[in-house]
């Protein structure tokens, strides 16, 4: 078994396929013709997005949307960023909201966090040297 992608439940398939293109680099891998689901590539894993109607027709019982409060859920993507600093900008220039500034942690790495247009939490962080 492999881990194969991660599916996040958005207002705006195409909106949010758009922003990570602009904010982040990846590149759209498919939308379907309803523009209700879309994939990244972003390197090893894909990431999606699923309407919420299309969520709310994959299950019976329910669930919670992603929340647009002050505070993100408890789970983050990270990017890995060689140029952290231009990158980081770049997803604000996009759109994103800063939840943390780029601060360097005691083993080195560089590391900041900003909320994508639904709120999702992403950690923007440079390389961890294992030297």
């Amino acid at each position: 078994m492999k881990y194969g992608y991660t599916i996040f439940y958005v207002d705006n398939v195409l909106e949010t396929v758009t922003f990570y293109e602009k904010a982040f680099g990846f590149h759209k891998k498919f939308v379907t013709p309803e523009n209700d689901y879309g994939e990244l590539l972003s390197g090893e894993t894909t990431i999606s997005f699923a309407s919420m109607a299309l969520g709310n027709s994959n299950f019976s019982k329910g669930f919670n949307p992603l929340p647009k409060s002050d505070q993100p859920l408890g789970m983050e993507m990270a990017f890995v960023s060689e140029n952290i600093e231009d990158d980081f900008k770049r997803a604000l220039d996009a759109g994103a909201t800063e939840y943390e500034g780029i601060k360097e942690k005691p083993w080195g790495q560089k590391v900041g966090y900003v909320r994508d247009i639904n709120g999702i939490l992403i950690e923007i962080c440079t390389p961890i040297d294992n030297n």
